[in-house]
């Protein structure tokens, strides 16, 4: 149960930058739009968090963490780029439509 809530969890971390116009979900949003340079440091900095978060449950369930070689890293990182797809496609490619379409 434990896992599922950690995936849903980065789910929803990893879409959070392309979802709203807030810096860090803290920021007032920038007139001009927030630039993209900026939703890629808030989607690492999730990433950093989540990762956290997770060694956290890890010591909680087990007692201790398990060492991870850098593939593991590497693995975690490309996954969470594929959890934040839906949210960056609604940005870049559905938000453009539909804003057409209601016009």
């Amino acid at each position: 149960m434990l896992i599922t809530i950690l995936l849903i969890a980065s789910i929803i971390a990893a879409n959070l930058p392309w979802l709203t116009e807030r810096s860090f979900l803290v920021f007032a949003p920038n007139p001009s739009g927030k630039p993209i340079l900026m939703r890629l440091l808030e989607w690492f900095v999730l990433y950093i968090i989540m990762g956290g978060v997770a060694i956290g449950l890890e010591i909680k369930a087990t007692g201790g963490s398990q060492s991870q070689d850098w593939e593991f890293y590497w693995v975690t990182l490309f996954l969470f780029m594929i959890f934040a797809l839906p949210g960056f496609i609604y940005r870049h490619d559905l938000k453009r439509l539909l804003d057409r379409a209601h016009r």
